[in-house]
């Protein structure tokens, strides 16, 4: 019987050693590369996702600009009721695909917290506006205390207010001292950053998520001084903003005008206040409005792109966007 040579068994153990190592190395690269094939698929396919839900979020934004625009050069009004205050959907291609969906709200309807600082002055009479509708909602004294001092610091103000509107006098003694005589009129530059919403309050002692979840359908920010808008302000905001109006007549003056009849003017929501005793002077009430809040999102596959924004309109341009926030 003829048997093999060790010499000859080894180095066919050997053939079969390498055969297999070559195969692993094979299965491994093969491996590798499909791995890699998958994660650049993946990848391309996300980014397909992120490019198509950002062009359907442009898509809303164009949408929610060319609404407004076209409620101003409708009606003089801003009120309920127009295609701006419904529900934005965009239909897809198909029953189940809704590429974008979003709400807009008159931010001009809300207590502008901006308004707490007029003309590099703090305005007395808008803090005490605001310390009503604190009131009203339940938020405590020394929170909302915090509020006020926090949205002071975020704005220029006058030092001496009071001094700054008189006029120096000729026959004063002058000691020399005052080595800037226009130091009075310079104004207190801000301590704190600038407020842009409701959430850049997290940081103020006492306010909690609960509370900002309270104060946001009243209450906002605005880069500039407002009217609220008597046509989309709800009764708290109202019974605030007015001195002596109770919360009981707001409800019946919102509930009269959401029925149908509309402010129609300044002098119309003044008249039917019926506070004949009231100074109406300083009732900052209007009846249209420039400011308002997009929130949207859009869906591009099981992908979900949510869209904040602010837009300002105006009488002769489409509405600009004066900020906006994306997220998923």
């Amino acid at each position: 019987m003829r048997t093999d040579s060790p010499l000859a068994a080894k180095q066919r153990g050997m053939a079969v050693i390498s055969a297999l190592l070559i195969a692993a190395v094979v299965a491994v690269i093969a491996g590798g590369m499909l791995t890699r094939q998958t994660l650049f698929t993946r990848s391309l396919e996300a980014e397909q996702l992120r490019v198509q839900g950002t062009a359907r979020l442009q898509g809303g934004l164009q949408l929610s600009r060319q609404l407004l625009w076209d409620a101003r050069q409708r009606d003089p009004l801003t009120r309920f009721g127009q295609p701006w205050a419904k529900p934005i959907v965009m239909p897809g291609s198909d029953q189940i695909d809704t590429p974008f969906e979003g709400q807009l709200e008159d931010e001009q309807g809300k207590f502008n917290l901006r308004n707490l600082v007029a003309n590099e002055r703090v305005d007395e009479e808008q803090v005490q506006a605001f310390e009503r509708l604190c009131q009203q909602l339940g938020v405590a004294a020394t929170v909302r205390t915090r509020i006020v001092e926090r949205v002071v610091e975020a704005y220029p103000r006058l030092l001496n207010p009071q001094r700054s509107d008189q006029a120096p006098q000729g026959n004063t003694f002058d000691s020399g001292r005052e080595t800037s005589p226009l130091a009075a009129n310079k104004p207190l530059s801000p301590t704190r950053p600038m407020l842009r919403t409701l959430q850049d309050l997290r940081s103020v002692k006492g306010v909690t998520p609960r509370l900002l979840d309270t104060l946001a359908p009243y209450v906002t920010i605005l880069p500039a001084n407002t009217w609220i808008n008597g046509n989309t302000a709800s009764a708290p905001v109202l019974a605030a903003y007015v001195p002596g109006l109770s919360l009981q007549r707001a409800e019946a003056l919102v509930r009269e005008r959401d029925g149908g009849h509309w402010f129609i003017n300044r002098g119309d929501f003044v008249n039917r206040l019926r506070m004949p005793e009231l100074d109406t002077a300083n009732v900052k009430v209007g009846i249209t409005s420039d400011w308002f809040r997009l929130r949207g999102q859009a869906h591009s596959g099981q992908r979900r792109v949510e869209l904040e924004a602010l837009l300002q309109r105006s009488e002769d341009r489409l509405p600009q966007v004066i900020w906006s926030r994306v997220g998923v």
